[in-house]
């Protein structure tokens, strides 16, 4: 089986996209299209990594992470990618325990061999 892959993102035309690239790459793919979602799956299951958008409904990409890294307790690699590539959020995330961050629009390609990366360290 592969990888377990949390996708988070209420762009549903990239996230179908994205989730589309990333099954066609061996992952297995959750979709998550709000903080909510993406909260009560994480209660029950841990996947390999995260990939979350900043901007969601009911929980943020930055409350995400917080909540990953200091409620869960978990070094579960979390990349963000955000259309807000202001440098306040990058550096948040980064504070916060993001291991990396892509500006939107994603290159599935890139974001492949992100994962990858993050994966297998």
């Amino acid at each position: 089986m592969g990888n377990r892959v949390l996708l988070a993102d209420d762009d549903q035309l990239l996230a179908s996209l994205l989730n589309f690239r990333l099954k066609k790459g061996g992952y297995q793919v959750h979709h998550s299209s709000n903080g909510k979602e993406v909260k009560e799956y994480l209660q029950n299951e841990m996947p390999d990594i995260i990939v979350s958008d900043i901007m969601m409904p009911y929980c943020s990409g930055i409350e995400l992470i917080d909540y990953v890294r200091n409620e869960l307790k978990s070094k579960t690699p979390i990349i963000i990618i955000s259309s807000a590539g202001n440098e306040q959020n990058v550096l948040t995330a980064f504070e916060l325990g993001a291991n990396d961050f892509i500006t939107k629009p994603v290159s599935p390609t890139e974001l492949l061999v992100r994962i990858a990366r993050e994966i297998n360290k």
